[in-house]
């Protein structure tokens, strides 16, 4: 056997060390490797919350009180550091309106904006119009928190004749009439919001790109119960507020590492919750 030379035990610790590098680095990564992050927001006060009427399909403008919810979203955004690849929201104009103020406040009003049905309020047929209290005097506080809170319970259905069915279909024009709910329960919103979350929002979470979803407390609450495996009577508790953002933070697997971190202290956000969940009671 030739004898090793001090050159060839050079190359060989050389070539360990370059192992040992590249594993450690491996392991570093996988360790250590930063969750994605992802920003939700529910749309600001519109005129119908202020009036407290059910709104779902019906296009709402927001508020005075919305839009300002909208713009300080977008500062508290900014002062966090925050910047997007891409944006994701509904195709109603409350949502739309909200993340246009926040992405002017981060000097990022060209975003690429993607825009779908799927991430619509839920349907709330029949009731569309209605003023939440006055509805709760006349069929009881119970039954109309499980209109608006239960899972798989849906309101009664709008039919033709509805006063506001010709203003929501005319704004459809591209679906079939099948694909125009008559109402939904939350397990409906889910089914039609989930594989837009599946198939779109995902794959680019999954690409590094940094997104915000601009949407309504339905669809939104329809993810987060998916992302943290809520069961069906915990997310009838779940009431989230107007124009807070909250952050995911996910892993490879899209489970995540951390849940529904508001960007807001916490006296803010839970008297915006309870104002949510009031607004279904009888007066």
């Amino acid at each position: 056997m030739a004898k090793r030379s001090k050159n060839d035990e050079v190359l060989d610790n050389l070539h360990n060390t370059g192992i040992t590098y590249i594993l450690l680095l491996y392991v570093t990564k996988k360790v250590f490797k930063m969750p994605f992050k992802v920003v939700m927001i529910r749309h600001g006060e519109s005129e119908w919350n202020k009036e407290n009427k059910f709104c779902g399909w019906f296009d709402a403008s927001l508020s005075s009180k919305g839009v300002q919810e909208a713009k300080d979203a977008g500062i508290a955004l900014k002062n966090e550091g925050y910047q997007f690849d891409v944006a994701y929201t509904s195709v109603l104009k409350r949502a739309n309106d909200t993340l246009t103020e926040v992405l002017k406040a981060l000097n990022q009003e060209d975003l690429n904006t993607k825009k779908s049905w799927r991430l619509n309020e839920r349907h709330y047929g029949k009731l569309t119009g209605l003023n939440k209290a006055e509805t709760a005097e006349k069929y009881g506080d119970k039954q109309v928190h499980i209109w608006r809170r239960s899972f798989d319970v849906p309101p009664p259905e709008m039919d033709k004749s509805h006063k506001y069915y010709e203003e929501i279909a005319k704004n459809y024009k591209d679906l079939s009439e099948s694909d125009i709910p008559k109402c939904e329960s939350l397990k409906m919103t889910i089914e039609r919001a989930l594989p837009y979350w599946n198939d779109e929002i995902v794959p680019s979470i999954k690409s590094g790109q940094k997104i915000i979803i601009a949407a309504h407390g339905n669809s939104l609450r329809g993810i987060v119960k998916y992302l943290d495996n809520m069961s069906d009577e915990a997310i009838m508790g779940l009431n989230l507020p107007t124009g807070i953002p909250f952050v995911y933070e996910l892993d490879d697997d899209m489970k995540p590492v951390v849940s529904m971190k508001f960007l807001g202290d916490e006296e803010t956000v839970k008297k915006a919750m309870d104002a949510v969940a009031a607004q279904g009671k009888s007066k």
